[in-house]
């Protein structure tokens, strides 16, 4: 049998613009694209209908289809990555294995095992820089330390990509392996069923993105590009997002590098994933009341905007981004809630839900984290309404009820709940 070459995908779920992809097609012959759909990850899932994995699924059949156009196939496997490539290694002559780097703690732990796996068998294990432009130590601060703060690192960012913007790489897909197609596996084979929600088309679409800072916050517009998902499973190339998001909005590309910015500091920092980033933050006293909570998670708290933005997310997947700063506000400061518990129901629930980004966000919202939000900006529910739902078409598109008598009171005053949280945080940090 031939010499293989394996093109293991994982965030990067396309054949255009895909780094690994290209090299392992620039230097090898007989690529072969394999994915794993990892059990350590998938057992973990409570619901057995998550969006996520039909996405995914749906995707991988649209590229095993591409790849069978060219003679090639896609390797399908399910199971534990590590027991994966062992078995492999047994069954293929493996010459070399490139994949694009992941950074979250899990992946770098994954990926360490399996390099060191393939090392003992004299594979070369070889892997890029594809999800960000910038990874680890390309953004530095003058003492060469990496940012703690987002705008000198944006600043740096955008300097840095002005003068050499990224270019686009095309795999050359002649050097694919030429083999029968492989069976694809079935939803149910995963122990999944399909999703009914719907996931948001892989579109660029250039005028709202134009008009993206004058839209942004009003959620009844809806004028979000809803390219997360696309960005976390890689379906979309982030540089080429980031090149025409520099023609069209700055705002824009500064969310993008907020997305690098949260990846660059769980990579420095993974204890964030568990501990906050500043770790006097730790002190806080939580309330934690569970049956709080779930009014929180049901979308029943008598506050309409929040309960707007919990329901959106509970029905779709999504949630608008100003809404996720509000709900979050109110569960760490109205409720005293531990961040981690809104994290949590986030990660369970959000199509576009990845690690860094949410980890960060959460922490901004609880004045926890890196660049936080002070303590003591606490979001005024009602107030957010007036500003950016005034006519309240976002509140009646998803609460139902509202302004009648079925509409729940409150569960808690404004006032009160804001005088306790600061009273809270101020006594926590002074000890």
């Amino acid at each position: 049998m031939k010499n293989i070459t394996l093109f293991w995908m994982r965030r990067d779920l396309r054949l255009d613009d895909n780094t690994g992809l290209f090299y392992a097609c620039q230097n090898e012959k007989n690529v072969l694209p394999l994915f794993i759909f990892d059990t350590d990850i998938l057992d973990e899932l409570e619901d057995k209908t998550d969006a996520r994995v039909t996405f995914i699924h749906r995707q991988l059949k649209g590229l095993h289809e591409q790849l069978q156009a060219k003679g090639s196939s896609l390797l399908i496997k399910i199971g534990n990555p590590l027991a994966i490539f062992k078995q492999l290694v047994e069954q293929h002559a493996i010459s070399a294995v490139y994949t694009n780097r992941d950074y979250e703690p899990y992946a770098i732990a994954r990926d360490q095992e399996i390099s060191e796996l393939l090392k003992e068998r004299n594979i070369d294990f070889l892997d890029f820089k594809d999800q960000v432009i910038y990874e680890k130590n390309e953004i530095l601060n003058e003492s060469g330390d990496f940012y703690k703060v987002y705008t000198p690192y944006k600043n740096t960012w955008l300097k840095k990509f002005k003068a050499n913007p990224p270019t686009l790489l095309e795999p050359n897909l002649k050097q694919l392996h030429q083999t029968d197609p492989f069976d694809f596996p079935t939803l149910k084979e995963l122990g999944f069923t399909k999703s009914d929600i719907a996931i948001p088309p892989l579109e660029i679409n250039k005028p709202i993105i134009r008009k993206y800072d004058e839209t942004r916050d009003f959620p009844a517009q809806d004028k979000t590009s809803h390219l997360g998902i696309h960005l976390r499973f890689g379906t979309i190339s982030v540089r080429k997002l980031a090149l025409e998001a520099e023609k069209l909005n700055e705002t824009y590309l500064s969310e993008l590098i907020w997305r690098e910015f949260f990846m660059m500091i769980l990579f420095h920092t993974p204890q964030v994933v568990t501990e906050s980033f500043k770790t006097k933050y730790d002190k806080i006293p939580w309330r934690n009341d569970e049956k709080e909570f779930e009014k929180w998670c049901k979308g029943n708290t008598g506050y309409p905007i929040v309960d707007a933005g919990m329901r959106e997310l509970n029905t779709t997947g999504h949630m608008h981004n100003r809404v996720r700063m509000i709900t979050a506000s109110f569960l760490t400061k109205h409720l005293l809630i531990d961040w981690r518990w809104g994290e949590a129901y986030f990660a369970k629930k959000l199509l576009d839900y990845e690690l860094a980004s949410n980890n960060g966000n959460w922490q901004w919202a609880a004045g926890t984290g890196t660049d936080a939000q002070p303590y003591f900006r606490i979001f005024n529910p009602e107030s957010q309404v007036k500003k950016f739902d005034k006519d309240l078409k976002y509140i009646k598109k998803w609460v139902k009820e509202f302004g009648s008598d079925q509409y729940p009171s409150p569960m808690v005053d404004h006032k009160k709940a804001r005088e306790r949280a600061l009273k809270t945080y101020k006594s926590a940090l002074d000890k």
